[in-house]
C-alpha cells in the first residue's frame, strides 16, 4: 500500500500527530522547515530532526508520490508537467511567467465529471480526488525545478484551475491552501492565491464563511441559462440565477471582488448580443466582478469550437467597455505547446492505449 505524502499535513496536524506517537509536538517545526525552507527530498537529510522521529515519518509517510512523465516548454517560459501519481494515475502542473513573478497552475481531481463540452479535462472522467499532499507536492515539484535553475526564484503565485473542480474535492483543496499560506513554510500569501469553480453555489458560500481568504474565480462563458446549459452541463443543476444569489453571498461576507471567467467560441457565445446580455448580467453586480475573456484554446475533441477572431474578442471587449463593466483579456501563455488544461493528459493516455508508448497506467 502507497504511503500518504507528508505535504498533506498542516503544521498543526503534523504536531499532533507525532504527539500522538510519543514525540514532542516541536518535532512537527524541524520537519516542516527541513520541507519548505531546506527543501529536502529525503527524510534522512532532515538532520535536526531525531532518529526516533524519522523512523517514525519513514514508516508512514513518503516525501515523493509525484515523479515526472513528461515536461513541456514554451518560448514565452511556460512548463506544462505531466506527473504520474503512486497509483499510475497521470494528470498535469502548469508554471506560468507573469511580469508579477511565477505562478503555478494545480490539479485537484483525476479527470472532471463536470462536463463542460469544450474542455479537455473532462475528456476523460473523475476516477479520484488528489489528496492534498498530492496537491501541495505540484507546488513542491515546481519549486524544485526552479531551484536547480539555480536563478533564486519561487513560486509567488498560485491559482487552482488545473484539471477538475475544486469545490467538488473542498476539504482537500482547503488543507492545501492552509499549507501553502502558513508563514513558517512556503509563506503564499492569500491575495496571490485564486481558486476557480464552475459554479457549485453551495460551496462558494462555505467557501465565503472559511478562514481560507483567497481570491475566487467563477467559470460563467455564456451569459444564459440556454447557452451555458449547451455548453455547461453543470448549468442544468444550478442555473445562474442560483449561481449570482452564491456570487452576491460571497462579496457580502468577503468584500473581495470575483473574476467571471468568460471563454471566448467561435459563433457561439462571442457576438455583440451576447456581450449586452452579460453586462444586463452584471449590471447591478459591477462593484464585486470583474470580467476576464479567454481566448480559447482548440481541442481535437472538440472540432465544433473555434478561437473567436481577434476583431470579435475586441468587439466583445469595448461592449463591456461601455457599459462600465470591468474586463480584461487574459494573457495567453503556452500557445506553441498543449496549451488547453488536460489536452497533455489525455493525449498521452491516448497514445498509450493505441501502443504508440509504454502504457503508464498499467
Amino acid at each position: 500500500m502507497n504511503k500518504p505524502s507528508i505535504y498533506g499535513l498542516t503544521l498543526d496536524q503534523m504536531g499532533a500527530w507525532f504527539e500522538e506517537q510519543g514525540q514532542k509536538r516541536s518535532r512537527a517545526t524541524h520537519v516542516w522547515e527541513g520541507l519548505y525552507r531546506k527543501r529536502v527530498t529525503d527524510f534522512a537529510d532532515m538532520t535536526e530532526v531525531n532518529k526516533d522521529a524519522l523512523k517514525l515519518l519513514k514508516d508512514h509517510y513518503a516525501i515523493e508520490t509525484l515523479t515526472e512523465h513528461t515536461r513541456q516548454e514554451s518560448a514565452d517560459g511556460t512548463i506544462k508537467f505531466l506527473f504520474r501519481l503512486a497509483d499510475g494515475n497521470l494528470i498535469e502542473t502548469v508554471m506560468m511567467q507573469h511580469k508579477f513573478g511565477l505562478s503555478v497552475c494545480v490539479t485537484t481531481q483525476v479527470g472532471c465529471n463536470i462536463g463542460c463540452s469544450f474542455c479537455a479535462s473532462g475528456l476523460l472522467k473523475k476516477s479520484r480526488d488528489l489528496t492534498a499532499g498530492e496537491i501541495v507536492e505540484q507546488i513542491m515539484k515546481v519549486q524544485l525545478h526552479l531551484d536547480q535553475r539555480g536563478k533564486g526564484e519561487r513560486v509567488s503565485h498560485i491559482v487552482v484551475m488545473g484539471i477538475g473542480e475544486p469545490f467538488d474535492n473542498y476539504e482537500h483543496m482547503s488543507n492545501f491552501i492552509r499549507i501553502v499560506k502558513d508563514h513558517k513554510g512556503l509563506a503564499i500569501g492569500g491575495r496571490h492565491i485564486t481558486v476557480s469553480t464552475s459554479g457549485l453555489a453551495g460551496k462558494i458560500k462555505e467557501f465565503a464563511d472559511s478562514d481560507l481568504n483567497v481570491n475566487l474565480a467563477v467559470s460563467l462563458h455564456a451569459p444564459n441559462n440556454e447557452l451555458r446549459t449547451r455548453i455547461m452541463k453543470i448549468n442544468k443543476a444550478i442555473p445562474i440565477e442560483k449561481l449570482m444569489e452564491a456570487i452576491e453571498y460571497y462579496w457580502d461576507k468577503t468584500n473581495k471582488r470575483i473574476t467571471i471567467e468568460y471563454i471566448l467560441l467561435q459563433g457561439v457565445n462571442d457576438q455583440p448580443e451576447h456581450a449586452l446580455e452579460l453586462a444586463e448580467l452584471l449590471k447591478d453586480r459591477r462593484n464585486l466582478a470583474i470580467v476576464n475573456l479567454i481566448p480559447y484554446n482548440p481541442v481535437d475533441e472538440h472540432s465544433q469550437y473555434q478561437r473567436s477572431e481577434k476583431d470579435s474578442i475586441t468587439a466583445f471587449y469595448d461592449v463591456l467597455k461601455k457599459q462600465n463593466i470591468s474586463v480584461s483579456v487574459r494573457l495567453e501563455h503556452g500557445t506553441d505547446i498543449d496549451a488547453a488544461c488536460g489536452q497533455l493528459r489525455s493525449k498521452q493516455i491516448r497514445k498509450d492505449q493505441d501502443g504508440s508508448l509504454e502504457k503508464v497506467l498499467s
